[in-house]
């Protein structure tokens, strides 16, 4: 009996241990829903929202970027922005100095997805 005491509570301890993890996953998985287009993607152990919009031309996804890197900068948070091929606009947020996400994240990929920028996407945007 006190073998099978010492076994449960050792599992407690364990579920203990693992349950923030558990949720602070669970709670990036509902803001993640939050934020239309998003992705949470986990890329070398670090969480990250993606997204990715195929764009007109090669100078209309510079344009998107400059409207994206104009919001990142009045926010003082600034995303990762790839341009890859000729079309397709990709951006990683997550807050490099803890090495994942924070509401700030949540918050900047809101603010994005305000941006008006249906002129510069092709006809579907990539989600």
């Amino acid at each position: 009996m006190a073998l099978l005491c010492l076994f449960l509570l050792l599992i407690v301890v364990l579920l203990a241990s693992f349950w923030p993890l558990v949720m602070e996953v669970r709670v990036m998985e509902v803001r993640t829903a939050l934020v239309q287009g998003w992705n949470l993607v986990s890329e070398d152990g670090v969480m990250k929202l993606h997204r990715s919009w195929k764009v007109k031309s090669f100078t209309k996804g510079l344009e998107f970027f400059q409207l994206v890197a104009d919001v990142a900068e009045a926010e003082g948070h600034h995303p990762d922005l790839h341009l890859v091929g000729w079309n397709n606009a990709k951006i990683d947020i997550w807050t490099h100095s803890i090495g994942g996400l924070t509401e700030n994240d949540f918050i900047l990929a809101a603010k994005i997805n305000s941006i008006h920028v249906e002129h510069l996407l092709r006809r579907k945007a990539a989600v």
